[in-house]
């Protein structure tokens, strides 16, 4: 059988997110298109969201919540199509400004060199040429997504230095350079967007407007724009595993069902790493079709 031209099966992709579901709205469409094409997929999830929502307590209580999450994650990339999921167990550290924070076992309170090791020795085993994590930002500002981009990127640059983590190489592991790191961007345009639809539908956003310009990745730092549209019914399916996360009452469920569309048909992304990457080597961007390539936002 003739080998497609748009097959990925010689590329090996990471995905390092901090909680199960951080996979889903902002990367949900490029895994469900990577995997699609054949390209072999891994995903680190460092908590188990210890402490994320209980839309309904039917589902899980404080104590079962984070083996509800994982498992949750498991059917959600099982539909996406991502077989290799590896948890690192750290506990959700909350949003910020709150006492879990301060918890000895969340992931926040990890020693930086424990954290940044465990991703090295993935890396060099999954010998990945995409890297993809959270942006410097978080998004929305949750400390887990800043500290796991921070680790992510250092991981990036270690796995190469055969003088970082040599008990690694002792046990047959070897250096990898990983050839491109990707953050996951929610652009400023796309705060104000949804803020737009979620008011022009009589809906409360769940932030002030005063936030919108401040929320985000500056819109001149997103480098790719990826068009996942056909893959939207998977990405749905696979975000609408995350039961406990959705609450069927909240916002953006309220949503008329072509807007919900249109703020999850484009997937943002900042090629962080090498620094004089060009976009000749922006692998994700040529994933795209050409008019979702430009950098102009919409």
């Amino acid at each position: 059988m003739r080998r497609s031209a748009h097959a990925l099966e010689d590329m090996s992709v990471l995905l390092a997110v901090a909680h199960p579901d951080d996979e889903g709205f902002g990367t949900g469409g490029v895994l469900a298109l990577l995997a699609g094409r054949g390209a072999r997929l891994t995903l680190v999830c460092a908590t188990n969201g210890d402490v994320g929502e209980i839309s309904d307590p039917a589902l899980a209580t404080p104590d079962t919540l984070g083996q509800v999450r994982q498992a949750e994650l498991r059917r959600a990339m099982a539909v996406t199509g991502v077989h290799d999921l590896r948890f690192l167990n750290y506990r959700d550290s909350g949003m910020a400004g709150t006492d879990d924070n301060r918890h000895a076992n969340a992931l926040m309170q990890a020693p930086p060199d424990e954290v940044i090791g465990r991703l090295v020795d993935v890396m060099r085993e999954t010998r990945p040429q995409v890297v993809i994590t959270h942006d410097p930002t978080g998004g929305y500002g949750h400390p887990d997504h800043v500290v796991m981009c921070r680790h992510v990127t250092a991981a990036f640059r270690l796995a190469a230095d055969a003088a970082a983590y040599p008990e690694q190489l002792a046990r047959d592991s070897q250096t990898w350079h990983p050839g491109l790191l990707y953050y996951v961007c929610f652009p400023r345009s796309f705060f104000r967007r949804m803020w737009q639809y979620l008011r022009e539908a009589g809906i409360r956003p769940p932030f002030a407007s005063d936030e919108v310009d401040t929320l985000g990745t500056p819109d001149d730092e997103v480098t790719t724009v990826v068009d996942v549209e056909p893959y939207l019914a998977t990405k749905i399916a696979s975000l609408n595993c995350h039961r406990t996360q959705i609450d069927p009452q909240g916002p953006f469920h309220k949503l008329p069902t072509h807007r919900l569309h249109d703020m999850m048909r484009n997937e943002y992304f900042t090629l962080a790493l090498p620094d004089d990457a060009g976009a000749d080597a922006d692998l994700l961007g040529r994933l795209a079709p050409a008019a979702a390539r430009q950098p102009g936002l919409p």
